[in-house]
């Protein structure tokens, strides 16, 4: 029954970094690469959007960011255009629905921290026009827009850029996301926001107090936008005990943030990296700021995109009902896409 449903239903995956290990291949392997490694795993895990971020790794910050950001996205748009049966990236709601109804996956372009924006604001539309929708500010540190939840202690908001970030960002029909900030940036950007945010990759933290996770006052907030908290899969964010690291732990995560947010604003947001780290030639990612926390640890059976009719099944074990089961595995994700993707303010 579990996998039935779980096929049946629009599954959405907010965040897979696999764009950084298509990229670590040269340009003419980038669409046989992907629809050899990954598509099987997307179509097998029933994934029917995903989120790409473009992250920046460590060697090509700050020099070489903004090359590097449009590298990757010009691998979203090769690896797209070399596999058209099977993926489309889209930029809105209404091709999301397209593809959906042709049995293509749809892709969504997401930037994480935007490194090659730094304060340059101007070129957000230039990015928008690149296929841009999704996007965050900051990763561990600070950036030119504002800290990350790395540097919490600073208490640190949106800097003058970071502000007018948010106000391009909602003109020109791009959604906000939340993960990583810092938590007075968070508090800024809600102040600020007139369209809905979105957290791409957030556990709860009052699960698992780490700075990586959203308190629940954060998650009614974003919930009150009219957002979604998609969870985040890396088991060290969902408890400091490895024999925790369980998919029953997840849904425990799932589940609270529904109590606390509702149940049309909880998603899922995997961070599968474990594969992606180890498929890149080092250095790759040397210093996330981790400190504690092992980001190759998995929960067993979710270590990528196949794993996913395995929370499904869990889901089912809890009892909750198929209907907020279809809206957690991505019905929400997709009514705040086809709400907001690309309609400009």
């Amino acid at each position: 029954m579990s996998v039935e449903l779980h096929h049946r239903a629009v599954v959405a995956d907010t965040h897979n970094d696999l764009l950084m290990a298509v990229t670590a291949r040269p340009p003419r392997q980038w669409a046989s690469f992907f629809r050899e490694r990954w598509l099987p795993q997307l179509h097998e895990g029933g994934v029917n959007v995903q989120v790409l971020p473009v992250f920046i790794d460590d060697q090509y910050r700050p020099e070489g960011a903004l090359r590097q950001t449009l590298r990757m996205i010009e691998c979203a748009h090769t690896l797209a255009e070399g596999n058209p049966d099977a993926v489309r990236l889209c930029l809105d709601g209404a091709q999301i629905d397209q593809a959906l109804g042709e049995g293509r996956i749809a892709l969504v372009l997401a930037l994480e921290s935007a490194p090659g924006l730094d304060a340059n604001v101007e070129l957000l539309p230039t990015l928008h026009r690149l296929g841009v929708r999704v996007a965050s500010i900051a990763h561990w540190g600070r950036t030119a827009l504002a800290d990350g939840s790395g540097e919490d202690a600073t208490a640190g908001r949106l800097t003058a850029a970071g502000v007018e970030t948010v106000r391009e960002m909602e003109r020109l029909g791009m959604i906000f996301d939340i993960s990583h900030l810092s938590a007075a940036g968070v508090e800024h950007v809600l102040e600020l926001a007139t369209r809905p945010v979105m957290a791409t990759h957030s556990s709860a933290r009052a699960l698992r107090d780490h700075h990586r996770n959203l308190t629940d006052d954060q998650i009614r907030a974003v919930a009150a936008t009219g957002g979604v908290v998609c969870v985040n899969f890396l088991a060290a964010f969902l408890s400091e005990d490895p024999a925790e690291y369980t998919v029953d732990r997840l849904v425990d995560h799932i589940e609270h943030i529904v109590g606390v947010g509702g149940i049309d604003h909880v998603g899922l947001g995997p961070d599968f990296v474990r594969e992606v780290m180890n498929d890149l030639t080092p250095p790759c990612c040397e210093d996330l700021g981790y400190g504690e926390i092992d980001p190759l640890a998995v929960l067993p059976g979710l270590d990528g995109p196949r794993g996913l009719p395995l929370v499904t099944e869990a889901l089912v074990g809890r009892g909750v009902p198929e209907d907020d089961i279809v809206k957690i595995l991505g019905g929400n994700v997709l009514r705040l896409f086809r709400a907001e993707l690309g309609r400009p303010r």
